[in-house]
């Protein structure tokens, strides 16, 4: 399979490891990289997250202009992009109660006249933490066995998960949003594949938008991908991602405490450095405590020209958990 062929995240993946194929898999981090250690104390949990305030939520709040919100979120449908192929369960949905087979199966035992008056309809569904539109705990990856703040997996990670840093610990996200749209700042519907935005691209297209960004801002990524999200082949080969010089622009310059886009994986594949196949990940998780979204639908945003937004959005509380679903929305605001 060529590169330009690749149909699936896992082939990605190994792409992006056999660039190194004599490296061995215990020596792909330096061994002089550290897990971040967090200036909000050693039982820090939530890393950047501690940049929201009452103020700071108040103060975006405060600048919210009229009734119209943006959804961010994607819909979920069976045979979305997934990352199955990895060994992750996919999206799958299923009926567990339709009003036919009540009257079959009589289930809460009211009887047939009951079933035949009162339809009933339930549903069930399963997949992976890291599908559709969803955001990463601190857990997610880290260093040598450690993640941010130190936590070690051999104190910390049980069969239920982590009993540190778990997705349940994230607040509500309400903090001033920026959309950086790339991909229309090139004059592009979608950046090409395997594009690697840089630091020069942010650059280019907030000086564009006349947006400045601030500490604590939620900075979230158009590539244009989300064009492709009902084909879940195209969408997940070769996608356009961040690179890590760009990573370090949004989080150590400008101060943003949450990043996001519109593509699989935030990064993209093989990586730019040959002894970390995911490098923005381990950045960000484990070294700076910047919460990653990804999947995100950023088109309405591109298509209204609205760059900044009041962010509101919270995951869901699943204990211990790496990740879980998002359903962000973004009200625009005043000046």
């Amino acid at each position: 399979m060529t590169p330009r062929t690749l149909g699936t995240a896992l082939a990605l993946l190994l792409a992006g490891a056999a660039a190194s194929t004599t490296v061995s898999a215990h020596e792909r981090v330096p061994s002089g990289q550290q897990v971040g250690t967090s200036p909000w104390g050693p039982k820090d949990e939530i890393g950047r997250l501690n940049l929201i305030t009452e103020a700071s939520r108040a103060a975006i709040l405060s600048r919210v202009s009229g009734g119209r919100a943006y959804d961010l979120a994607t819909e979920y449908y069976v045979g979305m992009p997934s990352w199955q192929d990895a060994g992750d369960p996919h999206y799958q949905f299923w009926m567990t109660h339709t009003p036919r087979g009540t009257v079959m199966d009589d289930p809460m035992g009211v009887g047939e006249t009951m079933n035949l008056t009162r339809s009933y309809t339930g549903t069930a569904f399963s997949m992976y933490s890291h599908t559709g539109t969803h955001i990463d705990a601190l857990n997610h990856f880290g260093i040598h066995g450690k993640i941010w703040n130190g936590f070690e997996a051999d104190k910390h990670l049980g069969d239920r998960g982590w009993n540190v840093t778990g997705i349940e610990k994230f607040p509500p996200l309400i903090a001033r949003g920026v959309l950086i749209d790339v991909a229309g700042a090139k004059g592009m519907d979608m950046l090409p594949d395997s594009y690697r935005v840089t630091r020069q691209d942010l650059k280019d297209a907030l000086a564009r938008q006349h947006v400045q960004l601030q500490q604590g801002d939620i900075v979230l990524i158009r590539t244009g991908r989300m064009r492709l999200f009902e084909q879940p082949k195209a969408y997940m080969a070769n996608p356009p991602g961040m690179g890590l010089d760009a990573a370090r622009f949004l989080v150590e310059d400008s101060g943003a405490m949450i990043v996001g886009a519109d593509n699989l994986s935030f990064e993209t594949f093989p990586s730019e450095v040959s002894d970390d196949y995911v490098p923005l990940h381990t950045y960000l998780l484990a070294q700076q405590g910047a919460p990653i979204i990804e999947l995100v639908a950023l088109d309405e945003l591109a298509r209204d020209k609205v760059y900044e937004f009041a962010f509101i959005g919270g995951p869901l509380k699943i204990r211990g958990g790496d990740a879980a679903p998002l359903r962000p929305v973004a009200l625009p605001v005043r000046p």
